[in-house]
C-alpha cells in the first residue's frame, strides 16, 4: 500500500446552510474540472478528470453518553486518468 500525503485538511463546525454552500461550491468546481483549496499560505489545485470514483458512507457511532452520525463523501481518481465503471448508488 502506498504512502498517503495530506495536502490540506480542514474540519470545522458550521451551520447546515453553510455546509450546503460549501458543497455547492465543491460541486460547481468539480463540474469545471478544477478545484483550488486555500488555507493560510497553502494552496492546492486539483485537476479532476471526466471519470472519478465516488464513495459515500453513512456511519453511526455510539459512545457512552452520546451517539453521532456521519456522512462521508470521497471523490478519488488516478492521476494518469484511467478509470473503471462500477454499480451505482441512488440518492433521493
Amino acid at each position: 500500500m502506498g504512502k498517503e500525503i495530506v495536502l490540506i485538511k480542514n474540519e470545522e463546525k458550521m451551520s447546515r446552510q453553510e455546509a450546503v454552500k460549501m458543497l455547492r461550491t465543491i460541486a460547481d468546481k468539480l463540474e469545471e474540472g478544477k478545484i483550488t483549496l486555500s488555507q493560510g499560505n497553502k494552496e492546492v489545485t486539483l485537476v479532476v478528470p471526466e471519470r472519478v470514483e465516488v464513495e459515500i458512507k453513512a456511519e453511526k457511532e455510539e459512545k457512552r453518553r452520546k451517539t453521532t452520525k456521519k456522512l462521508e463523501v470521497e471523490i478519488e481518481w488516478l492521476v494518469d486518468g484511467t478509470d473503471q465503471a462500477s454499480g451505482g448508488l441512488e440518492i433521493t
